[in-house]
């Protein structure tokens, strides 16, 4: 008999005796006792097949409370010796200086040019003298990833050892930022981030002129970049993947070259002159000297040009103190400005010119903004230019999806998004992409002459 008819009969079958009356619980644990009897022998033998799956591994580790002193302490000094651990299993120096004199002692001529190459049966032979730590680097995938155009099949001997010295950088940085990583989850919050960079200091030769009076100035400086762009949801913590898988950390370990150039460190975020640069703009803007930017000391950064109606909605949308930004919140509008080509950078900016909350721009968002622009320009003496114009060049360049909103994405996918928005925001910006044409032509004819001369 079908299992359901049996159950359903038995829950039809009234009880009439008055003295085995049940209770509303017992009558449901009855028809669950049932419903289990009856669905195991509906489901047969498939049960005892998978013995296997009556013991679910453990996934989950709870976090000891703040409380719980001794569970933190053993937590913590475990964590220590696994990264002890793993800080042992890499190549040092000597290891390393080792690997190389293997790999050179066993280079296959003819070299190409002077660059030394190996195939792929002396490199199985280096890998067997290199030791257990260098096993992993020894592999089919290895060498068929570094192997190129050579009509020997070889591949070069300092590209595979650039490989080795990276991964191990790599290896040795992630544990460096492990130590910090306070809650043991794999990413770093600003205050972790904030004492690395500030124990980092000390060993960057390019940062040895900074007053220990900067230093928090310049942490703040440093970590806002990491912030900014690699923390889009303002969560708070980045991952340490994150971090490494960006380039801004070879940025800031670049500073350890003592005869690193005047250009590259002007192009250096993380650079003394960079940071005293930024630093400086802010005491410049900050007329009042309270320590805080108003919005009338902010519309004087850059050409002070920016419409006061792109001002207004920073100061709306963005973090202030009674009305006024501080040096943080500066940093990430700075950052914003000087990468408009960075989704960062347009999430910021769109998220200011998005008024209506909407998720997109609208022909009224740009005429919204694009008004103060021809009233700036009225100001200035210039005959302003058509709304209209300007709103199709706008959606030519965009091309979004829908024909009447510009989301987020479609300004990223562009590749416009920078001119878009400096076209909204910024007279000068407006005036430099107006008159493209004749700037350009005014460039050749200068160079024409400085050639003739």
């Amino acid at each position: 008999m079908d299992w359901k008819e049996v159950l359903r009969r038995r829950l039809a079958t009234p009880n009439t005796d008055p003295n085995n009356q049940k209770s509303e619980q017992e009558l449901k644990d009855e028809e669950m006792d049932l419903f289990t009897k009856y669905y195991s022998e509906w489901k047969g033998g498939r049960k005892n097949t998978n013995e296997l799956y009556k013991t679910i591994p453990r996934f989950y580790y709870r976090l000891p409370a703040e409380d719980e002193v001794l569970l933190q302490k053993l937590r913590e000094e475990s964590r220590a010796v696994f990264l002890q651990r793993k800080s042992r299993e890499l190549l040092d120096n000597e290891e390393l200086q080792n690997l190389w004199f293997l790999l050179d002692k066993h280079q296959t001529p003819p070299m190409i040019g002077e660059e030394a190459m190996i195939n792929y049966e002396n490199f199985l032979k280096v890998g067997e003298k290199a030791g257990p730590k260098c096993k992993q680097f020894f592999t089919a995938k290895v060498f068929a990833k570094l192997l190129h155009t050579d009509s020997y099949g070889r591949i070069s001997i300092m590209q595979f050892f650039n490989y080795v010295m990276r991964k191990v950088w790599l290896h040795q940085t992630r544990i460096g930022l492990s130590l910090y990583d306070v809650a043991g989850q794999g990413y770093l919050r600003e205050s972790d981030l904030e004492n690395y960079i500030l124990e980092l200091i000390p060993t960057l030769p390019q940062l040895d002129g900074l007053e220990k009076s900067f230093y928090s100035f310049y942490v703040c400086t440093a970590v806002r970049k990491f912030f900014f762009f690699l923390d889009p949801l303002r969560t708070g913590k980045i991952k340490i993947q994150d971090i490494l898988a960006c380039s801004f950390l070879d940025d800031l370990l670049e500073l350890r070259d003592e005869e690193l150039s005047k250009e590259s460190q002007e192009t250096n975020w993380f650079s003394a002159p960079s940071a005293l640069r930024v630093y400086g703009q802010y005491l410049n803007l900050d007329k009042d000297h309270n320590g805080m930017l108003s919005k009338e000391e902010l519309s004087r950064y850059g050409t002070a040009t920016m419409t006061n109606v792109f001002l207004d909605r920073v100061f709306q949308e963005c973090l202030t103190y009674d009305g006024e930004m501080d040096y943080k919140t500066y940093l990430d509008f700075v950052l914003a400005l000087e990468n408009r080509k960075e989704p960062a950078a347009l999430q910021y900016i769109f998220k200011l010119l998005d008024i209506e909350n909407k998720g997109y721009l609208n022909v009224f968002s740009l005429n919204y903004f694009f008004r103060a622009i021809q009233e700036l320009m009225k100001i200035h003496g210039q005959d302003p230019v058509s709304f209209q114009d300007v709103k199709d060049e706008i959606f030519d360049m965009v091309k979004p999806k829908d024909p009447l909103k510009i989301s987020l994405q479609d300004l990223i996918n562009s590749n416009q998004g920078d001119t878009v928005t400096t076209i909204l925001i910024d007279l000068n910006g407006f005036w430099t992409y107006e008159n493209r044409e004749a700037l350009v032509a005014n460039d050749s004819e200068n160079s024409t002459d400085l050639d003739d001369t």
